[in-house]
């Protein structure tokens, strides 16, 4: 089993940045590749970011290309999500994910984390 803990939400203005951290404990983090997926109110839970088991291959939803970074540090069993230049509409509870295949778009990923509230004020 393996357990995924986020941190780093909070209200932040327009403009701002902000990381989320996830640390992963219960398997071998190497085993699996990792993502965040967020969910806003009223609206279907979407992929934001993910990164393959040795953090050479990643991936973004066109919305946030060119303003986060996904990364992973496997000396501390966590995965990053950096986000800069960050807008209203990135308003959602960002959960982080583990699975042992790709997480991209179409992914279904079997391990999730509780989430975290990132509020983006305009």
């Amino acid at each position: 089993q393996v357990q995924l803990a986020e941190s780093g939400g909070g209200l932040v203005q327009a403009g701002d940045s902000l990381r989320l951290s996830c640390a992963v404990s219960g398997r071998t983090f190497s085993d699996y590749a990792m993502g965040w997926f967020r969910q806003a109110p009223r609206k279907e839970r979407e992929f934001v970011a993910g990164i393959s088991r040795s953090g050479g291959n990643t991936y973004y939803t066109d919305s946030v290309k060119d303003r986060f970074t996904i990364s992973r540090d496997g000396a501390k069993n966590t995965v990053y999500l950096q986000m800069n230049s960050l807008k209203p509409e990135d308003t959602a509870v960002y959960s982080c994910v583990a699975d042992r295949q790709r997480v991209d778009t179409n992914s279904r990923p079997s391990y999730w984390g509780q989430g975290t509230q990132v509020t983006v004020s305009s």
